[in-house]
């Protein structure tokens, strides 16, 4: 038994779901792919799937190898890479995780400018504002805003956004328009909630005008962890929101946001590549932090 290759095998299975779509990724019929498997867990003597006429689902047992499969694929593949005479060209898979409004309006949109610069590389993409296991999500990296607050990580900045105060205008005919920060911690004025993955606690506002500085909260009567979401909110009139310049510029120009406190400044959130610190930083993982800090350097909004 080529173990690597059982490991392949196996490893497919799992993205898939399935021994026939395996199989037709990796170019081996069915039957091989379902004795490379079987293979493993006679070596292993453990069963690593459990197979049903519908799905593919992992044992105790396979949930714990699976993450370690990887790691070591991953390896491999990047020892082969690093003596390998084609190393200028970044290859390979890198599995990434984002917060969907970034994903949706800053890096899908220019994603074929990277495939055009790096072909060889096949993006996974993972879309959430939850906190995300690396190695147990199988993640190469992850983008976030914030303070970094994972010490097992390491963290690259890229950049930073910046923020504005915004509020729909069916929001403003009914409960006026403030004019200064602090009313929003009165009874009159509602927020969208934001809400911390981490700690599970609403974001604050936190504003300044020359020496004056102030965080406000508000009263909300809606809290949301996702930022599409948390956008939508404010659209429907629900609240006022603190959003990213980048994704309140549309909605501002069509007329269905409004800038509030123009006189403040938010504070800007820095972002970051985060990955682990056991793991090599493979050629396709630095590039691609180049290319994403060269956008945020890029987008201004």
């Amino acid at each position: 038994m080529d173990r690597f290759e059982a490991m392949r095998a196996f490893a497919r299975v799992v993205e898939t779901g399935s021994f026939t779509k395996a199989a037709h990724t990796l170019q081996l019929g069915r039957t091989r792919v379902t004795e490379l498997v079987q293979q493993l867990e006679a070596h292993l003597r453990v069963r690593l799937l459990n197979r049903t006429t519908r799905r593919v689902n992992l044992t105790a047992e396979g949930e714990a190898y699976y993450p370690r499969v990887m790691r070591l694929l991953a390896d491999l593949e990047e020892t082969e890479g690093s003596l390998s005479t084609a190393t200028s060209v970044p290859r390979g898979r890198l599995r990434i995780d984002v917060p969907s409004p970034f994903a949706r309006l800053l890096l899908v949109p220019a994603l074929p400018e990277f495939h055009a610069r790096y072909p060889d590389i096949e993006l996974q993409i993972g879309v959430s504002d939850r906190e995300v296991d690396l190695i147990g999500d199988n993640v190469d990296c992850v983008i976030r805003g914030g303070t970094p607050d994972v010490l097992s990580l390491v963290a690259r900045p890229i950049g930073e956004l910046h923020f504005g105060v915004h509020a729909a205008p069916a929001y403003l005919q009914r409960h006026g328009t403030p004019t200064h920060p602090q009313e929003l911690e009165g009874t009159h004025h509602l927020t969208v909630g934001f809400l911390r993955p981490r700690t599970g606690r609403t974001r604050r506002f936190a504003l300044q005008r020359g020496e004056e500085k102030l965080e406000v909260q508000g009263r909300h009567a809606i809290a949301i962890d996702d930022g599409d979401a948390y956008l939508a909110a404010g659209l429907a009139g629900l609240g006022i929101i603190c959003v990213p310049d980048y994704m309140a510029a549309p909605h501002a120009a069509r007329g269905e946001l409004v800038r509030l406190f123009d006189d403040w400044q938010l504070q800007a959130m820095p972002m970051h590549v985060m990955f682990p610190p056991s793991r090599h930083v493979s050629q396709r993982l630095r590039v691609f932090m180049d290319w994403v800090a060269s956008l945020m350097a890029t987008d201004r909004r």
